[in-house]
């Protein structure tokens, strides 16, 4: 049976702004059946890097804040901390981020709490028995919520095609050692020149596959890959390695997507908006000239269909003129960005796996 996906495009006129629309879908949706009085509700959304601007704005979020808390719930908006070195690898820089972005309470009605803690530690073990992975280490403030909202952004990715609401959810949410796992299956290595020997990485190994001579020194043997060494050397001296087949890390994400999702059963709606579809994602410290006009916003409670309707209807763009794809309408978008990669494989994984169905209905509002 085809799910059901709501649609809104982004006209408006006097009496029905954006902002009314974003409150209609919430509403067609059905979303706030899913929450009870004095529900911990999750949003999770992208605050951003510093300097780029394509991200959800902030007065969207208001706007779901505001029917969240209509119906009984208590929202906080979050995102784990990043794995790269930018301006949200911790929470501290996660969090001035986020509010030199203009994520305010008084913007937007919500506390903003970075869902792995501090450093990227705060996380639970979740059984998947999957694939690639037996358990996922899942941030711990989503994970403990009642309710998730995700508020996604959709746009290109040089990864995996297109980054919609499950890689919003399976990178986005996992742990900060976790995020390298699921890039890499190379194991890490220490970098002699920058290694000062000061034994930080050996009280976080918890194989015991680490220890210290001249320099810091990997058992191979010994080591597990949960790349915990990497987000714990203050010199960046155990190298994150970025080194994984494309298939395998939209697989990798979709095994994660499920861990989020696993203790959501029945609380889980999630938003996409189809605006300033750039060609990268927004952890890039810049953003492009987005690759086809903007088509509007979606919501369902299916994931996998809320992706593919999002696929359909910017792949029915003509490019936009000066972008980087000159591709007429109902050419894919996603394949003439990244031409090694088959952005199907993270839909076809996903519906394989339970998590929704390719197929569905489009509703407008």
């Amino acid at each position: 049976m085809p799910a059901e996906v709501y649609f809104t495009d982004l006209k408006g006129k006097s009496g029905l702004n954006l902002l009314d629309k974003v409150e209609r879908l919430f509403e067609r949706a059905g979303f706030a059946s899913l929450i009870n009085p004095k529900d911990l509700v999750a949003v999770k959304v992208h605050f951003g890097e510093r300097g780029n601007t394509a991200f959800v704005r902030p007065q969207y979020l208001r706007k779901i804040v505001d029917k969240i808390k209509q119906a009984g719930g208590k929202p906080f908006l979050t995102d784990a901390n990043t794995l790269y070195v930018g301006s949200r690898a911790n929470a501290v820089e996660h969090i001035e981020t986020a509010l030199e972005n203009g994520f305010a309470y008084a913007t937007v009605g919500a506390p903003v709490i970075i869902a792995d803690g501090l450093t990227g530690r705060d996380y639970v073990s979740v059984t998947v028995d999957l694939k690639h992975f037996h358990a996922a280490k899942v941030a711990a403030a989503t994970y403990h919520a009642d309710v998730l909202m995700a508020v996604s952004h959709f746009k290109g990715h040089e990864t995996t095609g297109f980054g919609g609401v499950l890689k919003n959810l399976g990178m986005g949410l996992a742990s900060r050692a976790s995020k390298q796992v699921i890039h890499s299956d190379i194991l890490p290595e220490v970098n002699g020149e920058k290694c000062v020997a000061c034994g930080r990485c050996t009280e976080w190994c918890p194989a015991g596959a680490i220890a210290v001579e001249e320099v810091a020194v990997i058992d191979p043997e010994k080591c597990l890959g949960c790349a915990e060494c990497t987000i714990t050397c203050n010199q960046e001296a155990i190298a994150v390695n970025w080194k994984g087949e494309p298939d395998v890390i939209q697989e990798k994400i979709v095994e994660y997507a499920c861990a989020v999702l696993k203790n959501k059963n029945g609380k889980a709606g999630f938003i996409t908006f189809v605006v300033d579809v750039t060609p990268q994602c927004d952890c890039t410290n810049y953003n492009d000239i987005p690759v086809v006009p903007d088509v509007g916003i979606l919501a369902s409670r299916d994931p996998v269909a809320l992706d593919q309707a999002c696929v359909d209807l910017v792949n029915a763009q003509p490019s936009t003129p000066g972008s980087r794809l000159d591709l007429p309408a109902g050419a894919d978008k996603f394949r003439g960005l990244y031409p090694q990669i088959d952005w199907n494989v993270q839909l076809d994984y996903a519906e394989k796996i339970g998590l929704g169905t390719r197929k569905y209905r489009l509703i407008e509002i």
